[in-house]
């Protein structure tokens, strides 16, 4: 089928339609929609239009904007059938103008046209048959009647009297009984009343159970109504919107018997339910006037999620009326700046830096004057209209932004507050990522606040959304945590980048202890699952010390700030007035210290008596800032400051505290291991003597790393305190002992998992280094790239699991002596084995014993030349001197020499035994032979000589007791321990004739 085209009149018949004084207009159905051809001047007079475009507009995209809320279905669909589908067309309703609050009775008919072409267009005309009033005299009353029943008798969709799902009077029939029964009631002396019931979140219950189980519902509560008010008292006005009228006298007895077994009904599948109540005045209402104020009064109690009762009074009315004033007013609102843009800054606990902005709308009525969010959010919630305000705040942030990044300051994330309403009036998630990307603002200085409410109603929707944010590079906090009941179940489905507990949290702080505990508690939970925090309504120097303490990443409040307007923020930031900005590039160093929560650890007492006497009840824990010259205390709570006081007679609970006592370079106690961990970054153990005798059992561990100024953050815990004691412990012992060993492994052999422990930076205090699994796989890895090459087989036969038992078994010790390769030189360590008590578990330390084997082998080397030079020595006289030498790296020994020789003052040991040799000729040799001599004493020649003819050999003279003395040199090349070794030999020439000769 093609679709249908709208048609258009010729710009002459156009203006005849436009300029009738008759309100008429002419409708076309064009893709499933309602569109409006033309409309006359007496129709936009009718509805109070001065602009004929804006008619236009309203009727095509918002027809019913301004009729009664009652009437807007029934008329809707008799419009539908009859412009769509060619059912006729004939109904009365009721219609107010902008900006007034009186309704009138609108009659409207209408015909189909058909076109040259054989277009079918609606033809409609409108009447207006006067005020439709609430109040009146005897006459007015009958006549209000008489069009009332018109009003409500709609017989172009039904003529029953009655509901088709519940079996209760429908709307109509409802309100003639209603006037019957108030009739008889004044006529008794009795008042009476309306009842207006919603139920909350029947679009939910739908989606989670079916329709189906929704109609079952619905005709459930109706029997209910029925069973304690009775059928022709009770009415199911639209959806899931039920009325009941009745007498005064009982009321409360027969709403809490409907509350009460309203639970029972639908085998408990039930929902919360919102009653509003009108009790009618010793004067006549007629019964859709009272229905109407029983409603005002059960809308006022949206945005609760609980069952809840509400009177009508002149306040709810009033209420009623500015709700209705904000809706048709947001757009006014908007375009004329009533709404201005307000921003409070988000405070960093651990710098007192703003490090976000939260954007605020505040309403200037000329007419009203200040209104408060709590009465134009709901209201424009409520209208699914808030999307319209949302995105007004974001444009007006956006704009600002760019004339702050302009300028050149630093731009902090600012957070707008989303609606549930706002995810079904459009695509939001799109229409924020287009706005802001063409701002040409990063997409992380905008962050998306949505309250915990609005996830109970299509849950699985809004964490779609939630994610779509998120991966679009949007930060989404969760606002209000703690103010409804199912924060914590969210929790464990949608990964929020931050929590932000409710004011409600800092009210109750100074209640009671509970709360304080509680909150802890909550804190720590969202520590530990990856939240950062905001607490909202700080408001003292008290509660920003416990949020610092317990971990809060962020405060919001007045005591650093009230909202102030987004117009002023730049002078603020220009003057410094209000907050000082975080660096951007400190966040994440900034964020890591936050959350580290001060109440973390516990102590478990033993019970006896004075045992305890110097354990603090909370473990005292403090963050430390560290730079080149001093310590500084970021955070601390009180448990650390009291140690502190106690101990060093120092107060720094007041706040930032600085020790200028930190010396880097330091290399005992307390400054040493805060060097090493910071850098380093392993945790350690560490125990500290303090001046007064006690003992500190401590563990300290690095945060982060500051990217900007390279300062360090470390978290230091007090883990026990103990008193001087004359006897050396066990522990003082097993330290000394251990510390042989650089490395200290604990294996459990029954699960098979180790942990390693090791000495930092040639330190006395041990630390853990890592933990694993199969320390003897490992070992097998490690040796294909630790182990020397010549050292591996060995090591791999022999360690191993079965081979370590064994030796334990037979011997209670396994050791094994191995080279490591440190730097690309081989280091000789050795492993020692040994059982624990208690536990299958085994202890393997390893030392570095390099220097003693080295020097060991040295030993026995020389023992070897010796043996070596003297069987040389022996058969061949006349040695001045003999030298070994390295011909891989240089490196040479003087093995022995002559009285002469040593006069020359020669080096008996060096590193390059060739280039030492023609430095010693130019300060040794005779002028003739020099040049020659280093022309032919190169490291290549003489290996190259060697390897044709077995030796090398070369003549010259040294200036001997100012004397030229003819010498020889021979060189030739030895096996020593798998190692080729050079011998140089220098030799006094006398009657024979030399091999080679330099004269």
């Amino acid at each position: 089928m093609n679709p249908v085209e709208k048609y258009s009149f010729d710009k002459h018949t156009l203006e005849i339609y436009e300029q009738l004084t008759a309100p008429f207009a002419i409708f076309q159905f064009v893709d499933k929609r309602i569109v409006p051809l033309a409309i006359s001047d007496g129709l936009c007079e009718l509805y109070g239009y001065k602009d004929r475009s804006t008619a236009y507009l309203d009727i095509e995209n918002d027809m019913y904007k301004y009729t009664h809320p009652d009437d807007v279905a029934r008329i809707a669909n008799a419009a539908y059938r009859f412009i769509a589908e060619g059912d006729k067309y004939e109904v009365i309703y009721r219609s107010r103008q902008p900006g007034t609050s009186d309704y009138r009775i609108i009659h409207a008919y209408g015909k189909h046209v058909y076109t040259d072409t054989g277009v079918r267009l609606a033809h409609i005309w409108y009447s207006d048959e006067g005020l439709y009033m609430e109040d009146a005299d005897q006459h007015e009353i009958r006549l209000n009647q008489t069009l009332s029943g018109a009003l409500h008798e709609n017989s172009s969709l039904t003529t029953n009297k009655y509901d088709q799902l519940t079996g209760l009077p429908n709307m109509t029939y409802f309100f003639d009984l209603s006037s019957i029964g108030n009739a008889n009631s004044r006529k008794n002396g009795k008042r009476h009343t309306m009842l207006y019931m919603d139920f909350v979140g029947m679009k939910f219950f739908n989606s989670k159970h079916g329709f189906a189980e929704g109609d079952r519902f619905l005709r459930s509560f109706a029997n209910l109504l029925s069973e304690i008010f009775g059928n022709t008292h009770s009415c199911r006005i639209s959806a899931d919107h039920f009325a009941v009228h009745t007498e005064f006298d009982g009321l409360e007895q027969k709403l809490q018997l409907l509350l009460d077994k309203r639970r029972e009904i639908n085998d408990g599948k039930t929902l919360p339910l919102h009653i509003g109540i009108y009790v009618g005045p010793e004067e006549s209402v007629h019964a859709s006037v009272a229905c109407d104020r029983a409603k005002l009064a059960c809308s006022a109690l949206s945005g609760k999620y609980e069952t809840a009762v509400n009177y009508y009074s002149q306040a709810v009315s009033d209420n009623a009326v500015i709700k209705q004033y904000i809706i048709e007013n947001i757009d006014r609102a908007i375009s004329e700046n009533w709404i201005k843009l307000y921003v409070q800054p988000i405070i960093r606990a651990v710098n007192e830096q703003a490090c976000d902005v939260e954007a605020l709308a505040r309403w200037s009525d000329p007419e009203y004057g200040f209104l408060s969010p709590a009465s134009f959010i709901p209201a424009l919630e409520d209208a699914g209209l808030i999307y319209k305000l949302d995105l007004y705040m974001l444009d007006h942030i956006l704009d600002s932004l760019r004339i702050l990044k302009a300028d050149g300051f630093r731009l902090l994330p600012h957070s707008i507050n989303l609606s549930r309403s706002d995810f079904d009036s459009c695509d939001i998630v799109e229409e924020i990522r287009r706005r802001v990307d063409h701002a040409g603002i990063s997409r992380d200085r905008i962050t998306i606040e949505i309250t915990e409410s609005i996830l109970g109603s299509d849950f699985e929707y809004i964490k779609k959304q939630i994610e779509r944010f998120q991966e679009l590079g949007f930060p989404v906090w969760m606002d209000d945590f703690g103010s409804g009941y199912s924060s914590l179940n969210i929790l464990q489905s949608i990964r929020f980048d931050l929590i932000k507990f409710d004011m409600s949290f800092m009210r109750k702080l100074d209640e009671n202890e509970k709360s304080r505990i509680l909150l802890t508690e909550l804190m720590r939970m969202a520590t530990s699952l990856g939240f950062d925090t905001v607490c909202e309504g700080v408001e003292t120097k008290e509660q920003v010390q416990f949020l610092r303490e317990i971990g809060c990443s962020k405060l919001q409040g007045f005591y650093y700030s009230k909202p102030v307007p987004f117009d002023s923020l730049k002078d603020l930031y220009n003057s410094n007035a209000l907050f000082e900005i975080e660096n951007p590039n400190e966040e994440e160093y900034y964020e890591s210290i936050s959350r580290v929560n001060l109440f973390d650890l516990g102590v478990i007492s033993s019970g006896e008596e004075n045992a305890f006497n110097n354990v603090y009840n909370i473990i005292p824990i403090a963050i430390l800032e560290i730079t080149d010259q001093k310590v500084r205390y970021l955070r601390s709570n009180h448990s650390y400051q009291d140690f502190v006081k106690q101990h060093f007679n120092t107060d720094i609970s007041s706040g930032e505290i600085k020790s200028e006592g930190y010396n880097k370079n330091a290399g005992v106690g307390f400054f040493r291991v805060i060097n090493q961990c910071c850098e380093t970054g392993v945790p350690a153990f560490f125990d500290e003597t303090l001046q007064d005798g006690c003992i500190i059992h401590s563990f300290i561990r690095r945060i982060n790393i500051n990217p900007v100024t390279g300062n360090v953050a470390i978290a230091v815990a007090i883990l026990s305190v103990r008193k001087p004691d004359a006897n050396t412990s066990y522990a003082d012992i097993a330290r000394a002992l251990s510390a042989d060993y650089y490395d200290i492994f604990l294996v459990d052999l029954d699960t098979n998992t180790y942990t390693e422990y090791s000495y930092q930076s040639g330190g006395k205090e041990l630390s853990i280094e890592r933990h694993g699994v199969d320390l003897f796989e490992s070992a097998r890895r490690d040796a294909m790239t630790r182990i020397y090459e010549e050292d591996r087989e060995q090591f791999l036969s022999v360690f191993t699991r079965e081979k370590v038992i064994q030796d334990l078994d037979d011997q209670g010790v396994f050791t094994i002596t191995y080279r490591l390769i440190y730097s690309g030189t081989p280091t000789y360590v050795n492993m020692k084995v040994t059982r624990m008590s208690g536990g299958n578990r085994i202890i393997i330390g390893i030392s570095n014993i390099d220097a003693h084997m080295k020097e060991k082998l040295h030993y026995e080397e020389l023992q070897k030349q010796k043996e070596t030079f003297n069987r040389i020595i022996a058969l061949s006289d006349g040695y001045l001197s003999l030298f070994t030498v390295d011909p891989k790296t240089g490196n040479y020994d003087e093995y022995s020499s002559s009285e002469d020789f040593d006069s020359l003052g020669a080096a008996k040991e060096g590193k390059d035994f060739f280039s030492q040799a023609h430095i010693d000729a130019d300060a040794y040799f005779y002028e003739p032979d020099k040049a020659p001599f280093k022309e032919s004493f190169t490291r290549e020649n003489v290996l190259r000589e060697i390897q044709a003819h077995g030796s090398y050999s070369i003549n010259y003279r040294l200036i001997i007791n100012n004397i030229p003395r003819p010498v020889g040199l021979k060189a030739a090349i030895f096996k020593e321990a798998n190692e080729d070794k050079l011998v140089v030999g220098i030799r006094a020439w006398k009657d024979r004739e030399p091999e080679k000769r330099l004269l």
